[in-house]
């Protein structure tokens, strides 16, 4: 592992086998890129970053990993965005994907391996999340595969809920010389959804678990209820893939989702989100997680080549 000077600050850099990490485990513990580097002299993009030229355009870059804490997407109270209603009945505002991805983090571990960062809560994230805790994004990396944790210690007298999650810029297309009609992605989920302007989820009554990246459909649709943990992106000229396992069993919990969305069709990149539950958990319920006091609950999820 070796420091590396960036913008306006130190980012940290992993060299394991023939891939590349980089990250800024201080600023939303941000995993930026993962590269490879093959026998033949070609280097592949896996987790894209794009090229930024300031520190003020960081949380908003459309790469790397950002980390989606305390809940993912939009949240709702009776209709009114961006606000949730705790079980107090208290109504608290709450920016779209949470706080954490532009919070500060400290650097519990680093290591040849990867690290672990905790949350550093201001004073905005504890009027809307007002709970004690500790929040620690785990990486792991290996030569092909990294596996990331989300961690939350509940260190309050009263139950703490969260559905956090991920949101992976897959880098494609990754085959020179193809487009999105040559990559499928399966996904094994039982029931997929649409968040709808209100907050509430309206359900998709057809979809298929094997569909094109060039279907317009997948765009911001929720995938849930998986009856298998991996998700896999394929590339159909040369049969490389991307693998996702989301959590650590066999059997998911049913409110588990995985998100597809991209922002434009010429987009160097196409998100895979695996969250903890679809966007408004606090208000629908659907794989919103709690914590009671004195426990920890983590989410796990592995991506490999």
């Amino acid at each position: 592992m070796e420091e590396v000077e960036y913008l306006d600050g130190v980012i940290r850099r992993w060299q394991i086998g023939g891939s590349s990490f980089l990250a800024w485990p201080e600023r939303g513990a941000r995993l930026m890129n993962w590269n490879i580097s093959y026998a033949d002299g070609t280097l592949r993009d896996i987790i894209s970053w794009p090229e930024i030229t300031e520190g003020s355009q960081f949380v908003k870059a459309r790469g790397g990993n950002p980390i989606l804490f305390p809940f993912c997407g939009r949240t709702f109270d009776n209709g009114i965005i961006h606000y949730w209603k705790d079980e107090s009945g208290t109504s608290r505002p709450m920016p779209m994907h949470g706080f954490a991805r532009q919070g500060s983090f400290e650097i519990a571990r680093i290591d040849a391996t990867g690290f672990m960062a905790r949350f550093q809560p201001d004073h905005k994230a504890k009027q809307s999340y007002p709970f004690e805790y500790d929040f620690d994004v785990v990486y792991r990396f290996e030569e092909k595969a990294l596996t990331v944790e989300l961690r939350l210690r509940n260190r309050d007298r009263q139950p703490i809920p969260w559905s956090p999650g991920h949101h992976f810029y897959f880098a494609l297309p990754w085959v020179e010389g193809t487009s999105r009609q040559h990559y499928t992605v399966s996904i094994p989920a039982n029931k997929a959804c649409r968040h709808a302007a209100d907050g509430s989820l309206y359900h998709v009554t057809s979809f298929r678990t094997e569909d094109s990246l060039a279907n317009p459909e997948l765009i911001d649709r929720i995938h849930y209820d998986l009856s298998e943990p991996t998700i896999s992106c394929e590339c159909l000229g040369d049969d490389s893939k991307v693998e996702i396992d989301v959590g650590t069993s066999k059997h998911p919990d049913p409110g588990y989702a995985l998100v597809t969305w991209t922002e434009a069709d010429d987009s160097p990149f196409f998100c895979i989100e695996p969250w903890m539950g679809p966007p408004n958990s606090p208000e629908h319920k659907i794989g919103l997680h709690i914590v009671n006091p004195g426990e920890t609950e983590a989410f796990s999820v592995t991506v490999r080549i």
